[in-house]
């Protein structure tokens, strides 16, 4: 069905499971503020609840973003609220993420929304490798309500062409983009504290919540036992991990038990990331699963080299030995050599940097990224064929 009235804006909502600081979210933030205001505009509807604060980074002031205060478990009544709240906004396209908020799909045929638009943006933390069957049923299941499927990486790609069944004419891949003019090796200023600025210490970086599927303990054990076993890497490196999460205070008294709490910086989330990646030397993503890293993607356009497990989007991003390494995932003695490496070839680093940068403004920039979602969000306007 395509949307009817071409005379105004086309009024996009976004459904996700909550707005809080996370790769997924920081997307939809890029893509609402990218978008051509003269084109679109844009509503969120949460299925739990939402951070006021990271809604701020949202810079258009006409976006409305609601709550459905869904309940744990099957709360059938979000359902009817999703409807309600759907046909007083009267959207032209409704663009769900993730399997939880594809079931609200049902919500917005039934309220007559005439585009609907599903992304699969990684893997579930109970459903690793793409196979866990209610997953697979569900999504055929919802699959007639949608009218094009966005996949971020070639992995996810293949699971929704393969396992869902989904027709080749209703997929889009669409790599996230990252504002390389935001994200920079030359930052004026870094944010990193001044214990951090003393000597040349190559600083390793991680970025991202601190929950089970992104397994910052891996990191922390593998730079805990490098320190414990190499007095000399000890003392010229430094470890930094961005974020908030049910780890943190864990991993901080790991370090702090483990002797190494002068050379590592846990601050929770930050607003400057920006001003902080520059400062670094190379980005760790440990994940289980990810889909395409918009952290990892900062971290490239920062110039900084990418150690990033062989899951999901990343091999996407990181060409082996190039801009970066791929270690096995959950693998703790890969991921120690592959840090040791760093810190005794630091010819190789530069190199990679470079690539690095270089990839990020040639092959994924936030304009590339955004062009593609108009042209997805404008095949609304034309009538489907058969």
């Amino acid at each position: 069905m395509a949307v009817s009235n071409t005379t105004q804006r086309l009024h996009i909502c976004h459904i996700v499971w909550s707005f809080r600081t996370g790769g997924l979210e920081n997307g939809v933030v890029n893509l609402i503020n990218q978008l051509d205001r003269q084109l679109f505009r844009h509503s969120i509807i949460c299925l739990t609840d939402y951070d006021a604060g990271f809604f701020q980074r949202i810079s258009h002031d006409d976006v409305a973003i609601y709550t459905l205060n869904k309940n744990p478990g099957h709360d059938i009544g979000s359902f009817l609220r999703c409807y309600r709240l759907l046909r007083r906004l009267k959207p032209d396209i409704c663009h769900s993420r993730n399997i939880a908020a594809l079931e609200y799909q049902f919500s917005a045929m039934l309220a007559a929304v005439p585009y609907r638009v599903h992304g699969e943006h990684g893997w579930d933390i109970k459903d690793l490798a793409g196979v866990n069957r209610k997953y697979i049923w569900l999504k055929r299941l919802f699959k007639p309500l949608i009218h094009q499927y966005v996949s971020l990486s070639q992995e996810n790609l293949r699971y929704l062409q393969q396992r869902i069944k989904v027709a080749p004419a209703k997929l889009n891949l669409i790599c996230n983009g990252v504002d390389t003019n935001k994200f920079t090796p030359a930052a004026a200023d870094s944010a990193l504290p001044d214990f951090l600025h003393t000597g040349q210490r190559l600083i390793f970086v991680s970025v991202g919540r601190m929950v089970p599927v992104k397994n910052h303990p891996l990191l922390v054990n593998a730079y805990t036992e490098l320190c414990l076993e190499n007095k000399q890497f000890s003392t010229a490196t430094a470890l930094v991990i961005i974020g908030e999460g049910e780890y943190r205070q864990t991993l901080w008294q790991q370090l702090q038990q483990a002797g190494l709490a002068q050379q590592c910086w846990l601050p929770g989330n930050r607003d400057d990331v920006a001003a902080i990646l520059p400062g670094c030397s190379v980005f760790v993503l440990p994940s289980l699963a990810e889909g395409i890293s918009n952290t990892v993607l900062e971290a490239m356009a920062s110039g900084l080299p990418v150690i990033a497990t062989a899951v999901g989007g990343n091999p996407d991003l990181i060409r082996h030995g190039d801009n970066g390494w791929l270690v096995p995932s959950d693998d703790l003695p890969a991921l120690k050599q592959q840090m040791l490496h760093c810190y005794q070839q630091p010819a190789q680093l530069t190199a990679a940097a470079s690539a690095a940068r270089r990839a990020a403004e040639q092959q994924f920039s936030i304009t590339s990224m955004v062009s593609r979602y108009q042209a997805l969000y404008q095949k609304a306007l034309t009538p489907e064929e058969g």
